[in-house]
């Protein structure tokens, strides 16, 4: 039988890993509406499902920071109770299981729910993935969740997020990320934080070469000891087109560091003009650990299917493409080897042998 064709529908059935995705930049649409309800937030832009949605769209893609930045203020907003913060989690990871996602790291930075403690809020995280877990398994889309825990770069609160790391590493915590501007706020500026995530051997992922150059990721990789770089999309500054790679380029391919790569959003915040201009596909060509991620799905109006399929249709990737780009996911994923091994030799490759016959 020949391959099945590489479409959004396909790419559906497909078995996918993602690595950077923001909880609360995930939400549906209803749920904002119905959350904003139950506490009386009357500051939402639009009071219908379909309308609100297409206001964050616009309002994510008008070129106005202040106007990005004011989504997630509706987001959060909605979510200072830990019921609310179970809901969006429940739900995060059926909409996960339902685009296909076998395996999930989804980010929230804890502090921003400054109506609770830090551990109810990372609790209710961990309570809404585990129970869309349960039921998506029961609806045959099993799905594994784990949760990244946020530090903002612009706070002081590192210490307490890697605190909450590692107390709740076996119950569900897969590791650390420092979220928030690049410009300013080095990475290694609360060496404490970093210390007690070495001292517990935690894992951490750091957001660099998104908004800011190479320097931010030699930072990321020097300074905060990253296993992984939240987009590091910007190392294509140091891989023209022809000559030698610059030498922070070199050392991220030799060491196969994996990208957090999310093109639409890269778009949309202004990174690259269009998909097209986006260096994914070079990157990818030149043999680095390119890994595809939607980082807000609500904002971004993606799902990973959609990004994959956008990524096929505009940088003429094959079948053997999205199968490597979702292996080198796994490969880079905050995971026990025992459930890596059973994901990849179990689900994964049966998933693609499957679609490629």
């Amino acid at each position: 039988m020949p391959a099945a064709p590489l479409d959004a529908t396909t790419l559906a059935r497909a078995p996918k890993v993602l690595l950077h995705d923001h909880l609360d930049g995930g939400l549906r649409p209803q749920t904002v509406l119905e959350l904003a309800d139950e506490v009386g937030y009357g500051a939402l832009p639009a009071d219908e499902p379909e309308a609100l949605g297409r206001w964050f769209r616009e309002a994510a893609y008008s070129g106005s920071l202040e106007r990005y930045l004011l989504t997630f203020a509706h987001t959060v907003g909605v979510m200072q109770r830990p019921e609310a913060v179970q809901r969006v989690a429940r739900e995060c990871a059926l909409d996960l299981a339902a685009d296909g996602v076998v395996y999930a790291e989804v980010r929230m930075a804890p502090e921003l729910l400054t109506a609770m403690p830090l551990q109810a809020a990372v609790e209710a995280m961990l309570d809404g993935y585990a129970q869309g877990s349960r039921e998506a398994a029961a609806a045959g889309r099993p799905i594994v969740v784990g949760a990244l825990l946020c530090a903002m770069r612009q706070a002081d609160r590192w210490v307490e997020v890697a605190e909450q790391v590692v107390a709740f590493r076996d119950a569900g915590v897969v590791g650390f990320d420092l979220a928030g501007p690049e410009d300013g706020f080095p990475p290694d500026r609360i060496p404490d934080a970093l210390a007690l995530l070495d001292r517990a051997g935690a894992h951490r992922t750091i957001h660099a070469g998104e908004a800011a150059g190479i320097e931010s990721i030699r930072a990321a990789l020097d300074g905060a000891g990253a296993e992984r770089l939240g987009h590091g999309v910007r190392i294509a500054d140091e891989v023209p087109l022809d000559g030698p790679l610059g030498p922070v380029a070199r050392r991220v391919l030799e060491e196969r560091v994996p990208l957090e790569v999310a093109p639409s959003s890269n778009v949309q915040t202004g990174a690259y003009p269009s998909l097209a201009a986006h260096p994914v596909g070079r990157l990818h060509r030149g043999g680095f650990t390119v890994t595809l991620n939607t980082d807000n799905r609500l904002m971004s109006g993606v799902s990973l299917t959609s990004e994959f399929a956008d990524v096929v249709a505009t940088h003429g990737w094959s079948w053997n493409d999205v199968q490597t780009v979702t292996e080198r996911a796994l490969t880079g994923a905050f995971l026990d080897d025992g459930e890596r091994t059973r994901l990849l030799h179990d689900v994964v490759r049966p998933g693609y042998a499957a679609l490629r016959e």
